[in-house]
């Protein structure tokens, strides 16, 4: 396996959903290769880091506008009670 290889796949070898084929092999690499065992530590590091923080609730006036922002953006509505002449819809 090669370092990029190694990197591909560091993710799922994270989440545990590697096959066991690929996760012995991006083992054997970890234990040969200084550098990928660092950034794996780096990213595993960064994962637990980013799934700390929390979420941040968005101000009431940021909302509004951002509803009003999206409403503006919308086609009109359709008008379902008045059909063109010829239209055979109700």
């Amino acid at each position: 396996m090669t370092c990029r290889e190694a990197i591909d796949v560091l993710a799922d070898f994270l989440d545990q959903t590697l096959t066991v084929e690929l996760a012995v092999q991006l083992e054997e690499h970890l234990r040969d290769c200084p550098p990928c065992r660092a950034y794996l530590n780096t990213y595993r590091k960064t994962r637990e880091l980013t799934g700390q923080t929390g979420r941040v609730e968005m101000p009431e006036e940021m909302k509004r506008r951002l509803y009003r922002f999206l409403l503006d953006r919308l086609p009109p509505p359709l008008d379902y009670h008045s059909s063109p002449a010829g239209d055979p819809r109700p």
